[in-house]
């Protein structure tokens, strides 16, 4: 089980050397794709080029001593941000027009990623992203959130392909034990948002179908979140 190990150690360093940058800078939640991302950076660069910075907004306490986890276990420079005061304030001065949950929610990612850009620009570094294939196929990232990045090493990784590639690389057990959460709120789960498992979603990657209900979920998230996967669309006259 070799996930191309070598070509995507390989892709992280070209990246790296093609964009004049010293390193990167990945956000660490405290889950698995953000560990697993860590430890590649830290196989590819070496640990004194990864810094990774935990953003909590109100999160989950674990959620934060599972990133300090990942941090001490590949030795990176490691940063908190608590965001929880900059998303007061955003909400505080939104206008009064019954806003969504989510997309109050949504705010959360879009100022880590602020940050994470913030920082990176600073310290002449690239972002690096954690989402995975299952979740792209879903469109369940925040689109100019998590979504942003300059590379990602796991696009092409379904979760089940993620949790064995974390055992290898040594990734600690607890992380990739937990439920997949996005951390928007307490309780909150991936599974339990999308409505859908992520063996359902691996099983109509591979093979183009799974059970009815599953698949009319799927089908309907990846046509209705096709923009997220794409570039802004710019306009050219004839």
């Amino acid at each position: 089980m070799d996930f191309n190990l070598e070509q995507r150690l390989e892709f992280i360093k070209v990246r790296v050397k093609e964009s004049h940058t010293e390193g990167v800078v990945i956000g660490i939640s405290g889950g698995k794709d953000s560990a697993v991302v860590t430890a590649l950076c830290v196989k590819a660069l070496g640990k004194e080029n990864v810094l990774g910075i935990t953003m909590p907004c109100g999160s989950i306490s674990k959620d934060a001593e599972h990133a300090r986890l990942v941090a001490e276990k590949f030795g990176i420079e490691f940063l908190e941000v608590d965001l929880k005061a900059s998303f007061d304030a955003v909400c505080n001065n939104m206008p009064d027009m019954n806003l969504s949950e989510l997309a109050i929610a949504n705010i959360k990612p879009r100022l880590r990623m602020i940050t994470l850009y913030t920082i990176a620009q600073s310290k002449n570094r690239l972002v690096v992203g954690t989402d995975n294939l299952s979740e792209m196929v879903m469109g369940y990232f925040t689109k100019w959130g998590d979504g942003a990045y300059d590379i990602n090493p796991l696009s092409d990784l379904t979760v089940s392909e993620v949790l064995a590639f974390g055992k290898t690389l040594g990734v600690p057990a607890p992380i990739l034990e937990k439920a997949p959460s996005a951390g928007l709120w307490e309780g909150q789960t991936d599974e339990k948002e999308m409505g859908v498992t992520y063996a359902e979603i691996e099983e109509y990657i591979k093979t183009g179908k799974t059970n009815s209900v599953a698949q009319s979920i799927i089908e309907i998230a990846y046509k209705k979140t096709q923009h997220k996967r794409e570039m802004p669309y710019f306009f050219r006259s004839k």
